[in-house]
């Protein structure tokens, strides 16, 4: 019986033990389900909030590791590995997060807390480790020096691109840190399989720390459709000229290249789809609402070339006099326009570089008045939807070049691309001479009053060629003094001679010690009895400025003449002269004045050794790169030397355009000619460019401190320009805007609403705007954008810094274009 009794009880121990570990069993089971299922909806929800909080906190933490970090790049400079995995396809990569995250899900659910967090804390040491000691000292602000806006750093983003090759999709990663409710999960569901299986628990634990230093980055996607979108979403190209890009998955790649990091991501990257979608953006830990922006077409007379500043009727009609020009200079609006000019009907993208040097379409600048004012004159013509340029004009009978080289061979000293870099071209039509003389290796700063000939300065600009509107009237060109190392006219009939030499002598401040004015008109080569008394006037003031006529001539095959005089690099002539005549100007007359400064008739003193301008530039292109000599006693905008400045700008532009610009942000370079940099400090980021069949408009605030004459000397060009006003240039007349950190400093002055305005009117449609600046900022212009239906390409940020790449579309309130 005992037996018996024992043998029962025996059976029955048994049967209890396995039906409550089924329960355990099916109770863990439907547990797990649940964490399993519950991060595609749950989890979703709060994590795309959560992320950027996450973000913001990583990024927050790891400013301390030096006062002095800002956003430089996109792209930063890559490790080894990273580079490595960016060699995988984006098809490739998404499948190994997909399986990634998955594995590692399994993993660390069973991972105990304490390890994770041990884990983590590890991690971000060494990173914090790794920054410090890769941070590298870069460009700051040029107005702010503590802020430290250029400082070179290595961001860690992990962005694709889709197969159109520059337009980002969607977030393929996320911070590192998961929400509490997951890991709340994951601590319960660690619990139930503690009290059924420990030994089983432990090993598991040893196999998920194991697998999880093998594999670093944990990926989690929000929701696996997003991933597929990423893949597929392509955008078409707007404009039904352009054909597909053909090289859609080796930009993928080399996008992936320069965005790959490991997971420790303090960027965020969001595309243009989602942008558009998003109803609010987290910033400084709340949320900002975004404006509701309205805009209108402008309706005037013209619109379609409306310049605010050049077509203020009102303020013209009420001038008191136009004898000498003043109705060709600038009258702004007392607001900024915030209009939007409409299109010329049948607009379509202009014809690339250097084609677009002999042809543009009609359409884009649809001005008949030129080509039958110029049709004896062989400046222009017009072939069925195009028109033509031969090359030629009066000046030019076998064409640019041939007068271009004609030049050099009769005065050699000239030397075109060596000594002669940077050429102020006066009155110049179409800007002929400057679009061919760019294949000599010189820039030519092109200007022309607007309207003087229909559209002239729109044409030249149309064919690629840098050119403005302006005229010499009463008051200083926006150049600082001693900059040019040449200034051309072609038969231009300005009156040199009269007021005193008035117009001749601005040409005098802008042009260098011992640089050329080369005289090609009438009164050079023809005997008539108007043009023999101009240059005898002409002789008179030249000697009377102390200028040396070096040369003359004819060239026989055209009969067209020019002389060349040299302005003197000293000032031994100016104090031996028997009359003060020009007199010499004021010691508080400052020469780089310029921004409305009237016109004065003096002579500006040849600076001393020691100064600016005293000594030539080095040779073409030893000059784009090595710093003047005389920033060396100067104090740098961002705190420095100006010597040391200039070499941290060049070597910080030259990082951020190679490993960003170039590859990043998915510009068609092929379609990029024209550029601005709107706040250009020492030219760095054109001369990055330098090798670029492209010329950057180098715009330096009026408002900024003075490097302007750098960007002279390194042979660059651009210009002073206050941007609560509209530019002298007609609208679509720019294919790349850089803006780095503007419109942060804007905001204090005028309203922004304005400047967008401008930006729009500037950029030709299919064209980019680049904009670098607080995030704040960033975040600010880029609701600006979006209300003008650009495309949001890319934006990126780090820290307190920040970027949009934009693209413009063709899209007008109410219009059909």
């Amino acid at each position: 019986m005992a037996s018996g009794k024992n043998f029962r009880q025996e059976k029955r121990m048994p049967t209890c033990y396995v039906m409550a570990t089924a329960v355990v069993f099916v109770a863990f089971c439907l547990i797990g389900a649940w964490v399993l299922s519950s991060p595609s909806e749950s989890r979703a929800a709060e994590g795309s909030q959560n992320t950027s909080v996450d973000v913001k906190e990583n990024v927050k933490s790891k400013s301390d590791v030096g006062s002095n970090e800002s956003f430089e790049d996109i792209a930063g400079d890559l490790t080894l590995e990273n580079e490595e995995k960016a060699e995988e396809t984006p098809q490739q990569q998404t499948e190994i997060k997909k399986e990634s995250s998955e594995a590692v899900t399994e993993q660390k659910a069973e991972e105990p807390i304490e390890k994770k967090e041990s884990k983590k804390s590890s991690k971000k040491t060494k990173v914090e480790e790794k920054e410090s000691d890769e941070i590298k000292s870069d460009v700051t602000d040029s107005e702010d020096v503590s802020s430290n806006e250029d400082v070179a750093a290595k961001p860690e983003n992990n962005i694709d691109f889709d197969s159109s090759g520059g337009k980002q999709s969607e977030i393929l990663t996320e911070t590192k840190e998961t929400s509490d409710s997951w890991e709340t999960q994951v601590s319960e569901s660690k619990k139930e399989k503690e009290k059924v299986e420990q030994e089983e628990k432990e090993k598991q634990d040893d196999q998920a720390v194991e697998d999880d230093s093998d594999d670093e980055t944990t990926v989690r996607s929000s929701k696996k459709s997003k991933k597929k979108s990423a893949t597929q979403d392509v955008e078409e190209n707007e404009d039904p000229d352009e054909t597909a890009v053909s090289s859609k998955n080796s930009k993928k790649k080399t996008a992936a290249s320069d965005m790959e990091d490991d997971d420790d991501t303090d960027e965020i990257a969001t595309s243009s789809k989602r942008s558009k979608t998003k109803a609010s953006t987290q910033e400084g830990g709340g949320i900002r609402q975004k404006k509701q922006i309205d805009w209108t077409l402008c309706e005037l007379n013209g619109a379609t070339d409306y310049i605010p500043c050049l077509d203020n009727v009102k303020a013209i009609k009420a001038l008191p006099s136009t004898k000498h020009y003043e109705h060709r200079e600038r009258h702004c609006p007392d607001q900024a326009p915030t209009c939007l000019v409409p299109f010329p009907e049948g607009y379509r993208r202009p014809i690339r570089w250097p084609q677009s040097r002999n042809e543009v379409w009609y359409a884009n600048v649809p001005h008949p008045g030129l080509v039958s004012y110029k049709k004896d004159q062989n400046w222009v013509k017009k072939t069925n939807d195009r028109l033509i340029f031969p090359g030629g004009g009066t000046q030019f009978k076998h064409g640019a070049l041939h007068y271009i080289d004609y030049l050099e061979q009769s005065f050699p000293k000239i030397a075109w691309g060596k000594r002669t870099r940077v050429i102020l071209d006066v009155g110049c039509g179409v800007a002929s001479f400057g679009g061919y003389i760019f294949d000599r290796d010189v820039l030519t700063m092109s200007f022309a009053p607007k309207d003087e000939h229909e559209a002239q300065v729109q044409l030249a600009l149309e064919r690629g060629i840098p050119a403005i509107s302006s005229v010499m009237g009463t008051q200083r060109l926006v150049f600082p003094s001693n900059v040019f190392d040449a200034v051309h006219c072609a038969r231009c009939r300005v009156p040199w001679h009269i007021e005193g030499g008035k117009l001749l002598l601005e040409l005098n401040r802008v042009l260098r010690p011992g640089g050329y004015f080369v005289w090609s008109a009438t009164p050079v080569y023809w005997t008539g009895e108007e043009d023999v008394e101009i240059w005898k006037a002409m002789v008179k003031l030249t000697n009377a400025m102390c200028w040396k006529l070096v040369a003359k001539f004819v060239d026989e095959s055209t009969a067209i003449g020019a002389a060349v005089f040299q302005k003197p690099t000293s000032n031994y002539c100016y104090e031996n002269r028997k009359k003060d005549f020009p007199p010499m100007c004021d010691e508080d007359d400052k020469p780089d004045a310029a921004w409305y400064v009237p016109m004065t008739a003096c002579i500006h003193k040849i600076p001393d050794e020691d100064e600016r301008g005293a000594e030539w530039p080095q040779e073409w292109p030893l000059r784009l790169t090595e710093s003047p000599a005389w920033l060396s006693n100067q104090k740098g905008v961002y705190g420095k030397t100006a010597a040391a400045d200039f070499r941290v700008d060049t070597e910080h532009w030259q990082r951020a355009v190679q490993k960003s610009y170039l590859r990043g942000l998915g510009i068609e370079w092929k379609n990029i000619r024209n550029v601005m940099d709107m706040r250009a400090v020492y030219g760095g980021f054109a001369a990055a460019l330098s090798s670029l069949p492209v010329w950057v408009m180098n715009v330096v605030p009026s408002d900024a401190a003075d490097t302007l004459p750098v960007i002279f000397d390194r042979g660059l060009f651009g210009m002073y320009h206050d941007w609560c006003e509209a530019f002298n240039s007609y609208p679509r007349t720019y294919d790349l805007l850089h803006v780095d950190h503007l419109f942060g400093k804007l905001k204090k002055r005028c309203k922004l609403k304005g400047v967008i305005a401008e930006v729009d009117r500037l950029l030709r449609p299919g064209g980019w705007v680049v904009v670098r600046d607080k995030s704040e900022f960033v975040s600010e212009v880029q609701d600006y954008f979006e209300s003008l239906q650009w495309e949001i390409r890319m934006t990126f940020s780090k820290g307190t810094e920040g970027l949009v790449a934009v693209q413009k579309t063709k899209w007008r309130p109410e219009s059909s274009f």
